[in-house]
């Protein structure tokens, strides 16, 4: 193997051809290069070579040859140095974002916290769990920690794991904000790609950047396929699905987490009360996080999990404006109709309160209540619930005929309750007409939230007639509609020319949609019996961005059965507390403390069945104990494990060599440094080194290069190499947009908010924008990055002239990981006469050289004999100096390996000691020990994962040779060529 390192960017020559390396991997002792064709033969064709299979030809950097540019104001040099540049990533110990700010996003800091924190230089591995509160943006700060992985190198391979519903808008969302593109697979999306690859291809290496939904992903037909693939990065949403062992998500998560590198999981209500279900995500993120008995320390918790709220003060100081606050609620008490207070009569007296006639066994006091909650749906959700239940009733015994009969009678009352005869039906239709709900062009838009999928369909069908609307103007949405019809209801719901205007959906929309788009207006038609749900519908249009001030309104109806009544007012007052903690502490997840909706709803069962004070229950606001705070609610995550945020410790330590709990991320933002005013400056650059005649048609070796400077857009066609990119793209956007024809692009970010705007307006029959943000990560970038250098001989650096005093070699330096990732990387400036100095700032060298300039006149004419045969001087010279300064780098990762290392052994040490045999009761045994010697297996392997990580090769890259304006016949002193 050759003894010269190799890194993305660099141009290697195997079986006689050139290729641009875009990709490098270690495999056992050998190097996997992953390469585009330069030359005439394979140009544009990917492929892969092995250093230790394949002659693979690097040049030497002492043999480099400068060669005068002679472009108008040195414009090639300058294509070149950027375009070099654009293919080497980031340092992986660099503490700045490069990134965030080129998103189409406004400016949080908040959310730059949240990108820090993953992103840490002191952990081995991007690992977090973004807890934040319904409505601050995970998806924004899921894109960011994305885009600055990809900056690093580490975002090439990425699988994105969400709910079916909510698909489409994350991958919009990291197209038109981030220019990451993600393909949308759904289970028809994968059996398409297993017929176009040979039968024994993986098809999760089809596409690099995948988007799946968890109902598709956790079939078991699929694990084998994802247990042979490794990622970059791996995003699961709603990970709260994941934690009860023995399901099919867990089971998914379990096989995903192993096999990433990064790892982010997002949940608003990460803990459901049971300390092994939390242990379960935390050790997801990190298997050495818990111990092998199950106990943990504030340290892992603080180190992997990131939770704000509305009112937290980084949050509360930036929102503003940009999210208005909630109107007063409406909370609606209506008169029952005759045929209403029948049913509640009959409810109260045979089932609720008297001696209940259900045979059904030990749910007695369960099944009324079950009824009830029907009722206080709709008698279509009622109806179905006594038609159940009379299929499965026994027929013989007295009791079932018993149970039957009384089910009969409940049935004829029900039947006799319609939209015509309900008292809360026609309430909500009253509110609707006050709230201006219509189906004309300016009538507005409501939410309506119930809990079951026949009351969903029940409003629909009722409420076209008596608002005098059209059947395009309501829908109704529930898990039972197919993948593709849910995706369609709530894009169509988000466009403004959209005709849909009352959509009423089951709770299979209370997470993670975004409906605030062209919505203010929400009603519960019928009351969760959980804070959580309540506060999770509520953020679907309560949310950052939302302009208007949200309406949420709540009907119940005015029973007057005196114990029913009363019964009810406990959802009444449900509602009230949610109310109150939202303003007060900016979150619902601390007031009940049972952290699940099932468990609140179990909680509320007991308020209504007398078990329990609904203040017991439901505490007021201020009397939430302090360790769940509504300003600290990592402090609650902490409380209910007893443990301490102050010093990361618990009062039984579980993490000897655990690191002090971290304080909030310091957020420094440092944008990179480039030599051309914009992107799209840098784009027209590489068109015309590439193009003789940019403007021309594809068929004359052209792209039909148009900038419209004045409307900030640009077009172009793309020929036939940039389509194969192109090809990967979200489906829906090549199709709505046609861009394998023309690629509109905007230039400017003010330009691509005013396309991303009218896109969600649906103006154009469709909410991907017409010109896209041409962002860091656009394939239109990264495609131009490659034509630039394939215009480029192999081994030639350019020589221009600057504001210097002697001639001066621009380095770049470079620390390797095993994997080829680059640990840490360093400018220098040497001189071939004399000194040489570490730039800090490669914007501020291109202004004090004068090379920043795009106007910079370029005279011609350069002599360069005077540095020819000294750039094996200046590289040994350069090489020398950048090894001191790696020093600190290479330290510093190898104290964060053995930091992680000694965990590793401390836990292993743990479970021998807790797994011993001979003793008479081992802490271990069983499922537990089974558990267990998983995890060892799994930190063992994540050891051997993580020492790839560590330095292993230095590569320098002369970049630029930098001439003083006046030529002069100085006589070198830098060494002499051996």
């Amino acid at each position: 193997m050759s003894a010269v390192a190799i890194a993305p960017g660099s141009v290697v020559e195997v079986r006689d051809e050139q290729w641009l390396v875009t990709q490098v991997a270690s495999v056992g002792s050998d190097e996997l290069l992953t390469v585009q064709g330069l030359s005439e033969l394979v140009r544009d064709t990917t492929a892969t070579f092995y250093r230790a299979l394949d002659e693979v030809s690097v040049v030497d950097p002492s043999q480099t040859t400068v060669v005068p540019d002679n472009s108008a104001h040195f414009t090639r040099a300058r294509l070149w140095v950027e375009a070099t540049l654009n293919k080497v990533p980031v340092a992986q110990n660099e503490h700045a974002l490069v990134t965030v700010e080129s998103a189409l996003a406004d400016r949080l800091t908040y959310q730059y916290e949240a990108v820090a924190k993953a992103l840490d230089p002191a952990n081995v591995r991007p690992r977090l769990l973004i807890a934040d509160a319904v409505g601050l943006g995970k998806t924004l700060e899921i894109g960011m920690i994305l885009s600055e992985l990809a900056a690093r190198g580490r975002g090439d391979r990425v699988l994105i794991v969400t709910p079916v519903h909510v698909l489409e808008q994350m991958q919009h969302e990291l197209w038109c904000r981030f220019g990451l593109p993600f393909i949308r697979l759904d289970s028809v999306g994968i059996q398409r790609v297993r017929q176009e690859i040979p039968a024994t291809r993986n098809p999760f290496t089809y596409f690099k950047k995948a988007i799946i939904s968890i109902d598709t992903l956790k079939s078991p037909r699929y694990a084998a396929s994802l247990r042979k693939v490794h990622w970059d990065a791996v995003v699961i949403d709603e990970s709260h699905n994941l934690t009860n062992r023995g399901t099919q998500n867990n089971a998914l998560a379990q096989t995903l987490a192993p096999n990433t590198e990064a790892l982010i999981l997002a949940s608003a209500t990460p803990h459901n009360g049971r300390q092994e279900s939390f242990a379960e995500l935390l050790q997801l993120l990190d298997p050495a996080a818990v111990s092998a008995t199950g106990e943990f320390g504030a340290g892992a918790v603080e180190r992997l999990i990131i939770r704000r709220h509305r009112h937290s003060p980084t949050v509360a100081a930036e929102v503003g404006a940009d999210w208005a606050e909630r109107a007063e609620p409406v909370n609606l008490l209506l008169e029952p109709t005759p045929e209403e207070a029948a049913v509640a009569s009959e409810l109260a007296d045979t089932w609720l309160y008297g001696n209940s006639p259900y045979s059904g066994g030990g749910a007695r006091g369960l099944f009324p209540w079950t009824l009830a909650k029907a009722f206080l749906s709709s008698p279509a959700a009622l109806g179905e619930s006594v038609a159940n239940r009379l299929r499965r009733v026994g027929r013989g015994g007295d009791a079932a005929q018993r149970e039957r009969d009384a089910l009969l009678r409940l049935q004829s009352l029900n039947e006799r309750v319609s939209a015509a005869t309900s008292g809360k039906f026609q309430g909500l239709v009253g509110h609707l007409k006050a709230s201006g709900v219509s189906g004309g062009a300016n009538g507005d838009r409501v939410v309506i939230f119930t809990e079951s999928i026949q009351t969903s369909k029940w409003l629909a069908e009722n409420l076209q007639g008596v608002l005098g609307l059209k059947a395009r103007n309501v829908a109704y949405l529930n898990g039972k509609l197919l993948e593709p019809t849910q995706l369609e209801l709530i894009d169509e719901f988000k466009r403004e020319n959209s005709h849909l205007r009352v959509l009423v959906s089951t709770d299979v929309a209370s997470e993670g949609v975004n409906l605030h788009a062209q919505c203010h207006q929400l009603v519960h038609y019928d009351i969760p019996w959980s804070l959580i749900r309540i506060e999770q519908r509520n953020g679907r249009i309560d949310r950052y961005g939302q302009r208007h001030s949200p309406v949420i309104a709540t009907l119940l109806l005015r029973v007057h059965h005196e114990q029913f009544s009363g019964d009810l007012r406990v959802l009444t007052r449900l509602i009230e507390r949610e109310n109150e903690a939202h303003h007060v502490l900016g979150d619902v997840f601390s007031i009940m403390g049972k952290i699940t909706v099932k468990a609140e709803e179990d909680e509320i069962l007991n308020v209504l069945t007398h078990k329990k004070e609904f203040a017991e229950a439901v505490p007021e606001v201020p009397q939430v104990p302090s360790a769940a705070s509504g300003n600290d609610i990592m402090a609650m995550l902490l409380g209910l494990h007893g443990l301490s945020s102050e010093n990361g410790t618990n009062t039984e330590p579980t993490e000897p060599n655990a690191p002090a709990a971290p304080r909030p991320p310091t957020v420094t933002v440092t944008p990179r440094a480039s030599l051309f005013a914009s992107p799209v400056d840098f784009l027209e650059a590489a068109l015309q080194e590439a193009y003789a005649n940019p403007a021309a048609s594809v068929s004359h070796n052209g792209v039909e290069w148009r900038r419209m400077s004045e409307q900030g857009i640009a077009q172009l066609a793309p020929p036939g190499d940039l389509r194969q990119r192109l090809a990967h793209l979200p489906q829906s956007y090549l199709k709505d947009r046609g861009i394998t024809q023309t690629f509109k692009l905007a230039l400017t970010k003010s330009t691509a908010d005013q396309q991303l705007r009218r896109a969600r307006r649906g103006l154009d029959g469709t909410t991907w924008p017409e010109a896209h943000y041409l962002g860091p990560h656009h394939p239109v970038m990264e495609w131009a990055t490659d034509k630039a250098l394939a215009c480029f001989d192999r081994g030639v650096v350019p020589a221009v002239r600057g504001d210097v005093e002697q001639p001066y070699l621009l380095v770049l330096g470079l620390l390797l990981n095993q994997r080829g990732g680059v640990v840490s990387k360093a400018f220098m400036s040497v001189g071939f006469d004399y000194g040489m100095r570490v730039l800090d700032d490669l914007g501020e060298y291109w202004r004090e050289i004068g090379f920043d300039n795009p106007r910079a006149v370029n005279p011609g004419g350069l002599e360069v004999s005077q540095v020819e045969g000294r750039m094996g001087a200046a590289i040994r010279a350069a090489e020398s100096y950048l090894n001191q300064i790696f020093v600190a780098a290479e330290q510093q990762a190898r104290e964060n390996m053995q930091r992680s290392e000694r965990q590793r052994a401390e836990w292993v040490a743990g479970f021998e000691r807790a797994a011993t045999r001979g003793t008479d009761q081992p802490a271990l045994f069983g499922a537990a020990l089974t558990k267990a010697q998983k995890a060892v297996r799994r930190i063992e392997h994540e050891g051997e994962l993580a020492r790839q990580l560590l330095p292993a090769r230095k590569l320098i890259r002369p970049l630029l040779v930098v001439m003083p304006r006046a030529t002069t016949d100085s006589v070198m002193t830098l060494g002499k060529e051996a």
